[in-house]
């Protein structure tokens, strides 16, 4: 079968791999559209990250190349022994964490911080950049009836962001920045809506993405290269917000989140950081304000799909392009590297 893989930072090749062969336990998928996220763009331009190069992963017991892509969804095509969860022929959508189910924090269902956390796409074990993959029946859940294949794919960065609002101490009724509106960030935007914040602020460069933070509901637009962002946001909301999302990945843009919130504030940070950031402690210790990272998501898939039946997280507004697998790097990777008009690419593995 056709499938792209990493093999270190800016090559991807598209070539042809064996077929999975199902196994006892484990769902082969035909997949059908695999965005590509922030943090295959991180591995395309600065990894590894995630990909395990130096020796196998501790779950997957892959290494480098691997297939990518683990924003995806397929239909079933064959089941294994003792899989009764989901049928052939059911659209689904995989769950792409890769834990070890051992270390304390599995130990307390806390799956996504896992001591030996693994993506499914980016630490081996298969990926969505495939014809067909194949993964273990607990990563599997049943697509609820309407949604489409391309709002599938969408389940997974929305599950990100929504994790994000519910680890956060947003309540309704509370003001939020978002720092930075990639497609995270905007999903973040859906999130904070459908968590209830009165006011959403978006802190972005680009007109385009800014756009797009105004169309999904955001309060007000602030570009920080025309006015100070963080002066702002305390001008607008009368001190400062109650929570902040950090969404961007660059350094200076940490101490602005961090700054931007009230008194006893709070900062989440949902970026993966390809370099370190340097923060004055005393802006947090001076105001009792906290930081506090998230990753990925765990037990939240089920109730994203539901927010997408409602109308939140729409394919429509979000999804800016569509590839076959074999463009993958120059219409994919690459597009995404160059125009900052992009907010998702889904790409068809059966093109």
């Amino acid at each position: 079968m056709k499938a792209a893989r990493w093999y270190k930072a800016k090559d991807i090749r598209v070539e042809n791999i064996e077929e999975p062969v199902i196994a006892p336990g484990k769902v082969k998928i035909k997949v059908h559209w695999t965005g590509i996220c922030g943090s295959d763009l991180h591995e395309y331009a600065a990894g590894p990250i995630f990909i395990p190069v130096e020796q196998p992963h501790y779950v997957s017991k892959d290494i480098a190349p691997i297939v990518m892509g683990h924003e995806f969804s397929g239909e079933v095509v064959e089941i294994g022994d003792g899989v009764t969860s989901v049928k052939i022929g059911d659209p689904v959508v995989v769950e792409p964490i890769l834990a070890c189910g051992e270390c304390a924090a599995c130990k307390k269902g806390k799956y996504n911080i896992c001591k030996h956390l693994g993506f499914h796409g980016l630490s081996g074990g298969g990926g969505g950049f495939s014809e067909y993959t194949m993964v273990d029946e607990k990563m599997v859940h049943k697509m609820p009836e309407g949604l489409s294949y391309e709002q599938g794919a969408l389940v997974e960065p929305a599950a990100v962001a929504l994790h994000a609002v519910r680890q956060s101490k947003l309540k309704a009724g509370d003001k939020a920045a978002v720092f930075g509106t990639g497609p995270i960030g905007l999903l973040v935007i859906e999130a904070l809506r459908a968590a209830g914040a009165s006011e959403i602020y978006a802190v972005e460069l680009s007109a385009e993405r800014a756009a797009k933070a105004l169309e999904l509901g955001a309060t007000a637009i602030i570009n920080p290269k025309e006015e100070d962002a963080v002066a702002r946001l305390h001008e607008l909301t009368n001190g400062g917000v109650d929570v902040a999302f950090e969404v961007t990945g660059v350094p200076v843009v940490l101490q602005q989140a961090i700054d931007s919130t009230t008194f006893e504030g709070e900062t989440i940070i949902v970026s993966i950081w390809e370099s370190t950031a340097a923060i004055q402690p005393n802006n947090i210790v001076l105001s009792e304000r906290t930081v506090k990272g998230i990753i990925a998501y765990r037990d939240i898939f089920p109730a994203v799909m539901e927010l997408m039946t409602q109308g939140y997280f729409p394919a429509d507004k979000l999804v800016t392009k569509r590839i076959a697998l074999d463009e993958v790097v120059t219409e994919g990777f690459e597009a995404l590297m160059k125009e900052r008009n992009h907010i998702k690419i889904l790409v068809n593995s059966q093109a």
